[in-house]
């Protein structure tokens, strides 16, 4: 068997009756966390892909599904919004996605959180995962975690085409980053094979030509450019629809940023994509086109296929799970439970 994260897209809902039981043996669990190691730690974990996967299975979610994300994040937001705990839970899946701000606006409140840049961040983290990372998925998971001094997100884009989905792990931060290796991890069945990745640090230069290239209000001419040349190279797919509106209003903006850029309302992807195809045909300068997954097979494979399995990192996270169970306050038959499942995953 291989210790990967897999996720094919399934619908549907989990069963009541596991998710009551989910939010049961959870609850000791993000106390114990909280209590021994600090509400920093826990973003921490929840940061890591491979410490949130095996969550999920350790309190019985076994699906390794797109699945996972939507169920875990529902299950720990019903844990920590409450009084008891000074972490919040704000988003979700679709329409609770879309109402992220208002959720952050009031839960904010009560944990006297700074609603406005949890807001911020919350925007920002999606419309990079969106526009500035294109890898063929699209966010309709997103969830951001936070306490008075720190947030971070996770979200989940699917590709529906290959019925597939991506959960994107974001650090831990006390200020809007910068757009430039922003996640913790990745997760996902498989590397695509070529995309946009404008996060990296190696399009640090694109970035910077992407925003002269609107600044000086060069873009429409350097676009007919692309255009021919691609027309003789071949091989190459150019966004043919671009909203000239919108890159209308980025010149009379004049953003300093690519970070302010990709935060104009309407400058999407295709956008994006294309200058980023202007920066590297016409000006030679390149964009990386690395997919950044770093957890496609998050321990390596047994096959050592793509890579080795890193026993290190597998049983680190799982000792540090035992440990939480055994100390959690739970009832011998549960605290069993999730012990033997401990094991299976320590035995595959």
């Amino acid at each position: 068997m291989r210790k990967e994260i897999y996720l094919p897209l399934h619908h549907g809902k989990a069963p009541y009756w596991l998710l009551s039981r989910m939010k049961k043996l959870a609850e000791p669990i993000v106390k114990l966390i909280i209590m021994e190691y600090g509400e920093k730690e826990f973003l921490d974990r929840i940061s890591d892909p491979l410490f949130f996967q095996s969550f999920s299975n350790v309190l019985g979610f076994d699906w390794n599904s797109s699945g996972t994300t939507t169920v875990l994040t529902g299950v720990l937001k019903s844990v920590l919004n409450t009084p008891e705990f000074e972490i919040r839970v704000a988003g979700g899946k679709g329409i609770h996605a879309m109402k992220t701000p208002e959720d952050v606006k009031k839960l904010s409140e009560e944990i006297n959180a700074n609603g406005d840049k949890i807001i911020e961040f919350s925007k920002f983290a999606a419309k990079a995962d969106n526009a500035a990372l294109i890898d063929g998925y699209s966010i309709y998971h997103h969830a951001v975690f936070f306490t008075p001094r720190y947030f971070t997100v996770v979200q989940q884009g699917m590709n529906e085409r290959e019925r597939l989905a991506r959960r994107y792990h974001w650090n831990v931060y006390r200020t809007l980053p910068e757009l430039e290796e922003i996640h913790s991890g990745i997760a996902a069945d498989r590397k695509e094979n070529e995309v946009v990745n404008m996060v990296s640090r190696l399009s640090r230069d694109a970035r910077k030509l992407c925003v002269d290239i609107v600044r000086d209000g060069g873009f429409r001419r350097d676009y007919r450019k692309l255009i021919s040349i691609t027309r003789w190279k071949g091989g190459i797919a150019v966004p043919r629809r671009i909203n000239w509106k919108i890159v209308e209003k980025a010149y009379n903006l004049q953003p300093e940023k690519f970070e302010d850029l990709i935060m104009i309302k309407g400058f999407g992807p295709g956008t994006v994509r294309a200058l980023a195809l202007i920066s590297e045909l016409i000006y030679s300068v390149e964009y990386d086109r690395q997919d950044p997954a770093k957890y496609c097979f998050a321990v390596g494979g047994k096959d050592g296929v793509p890579f080795p399995v890193r026993r290190d990192i597998y049983d680190e996270v799982i000792e540090f799970m035992r440990d939480t169970v055994k100390q959690a306050e739970l009832g011998d038959f549960d605290r069993k439970k999730m012990l033997e499942r401990l094991s299976k995953m320590q035995r595959c």
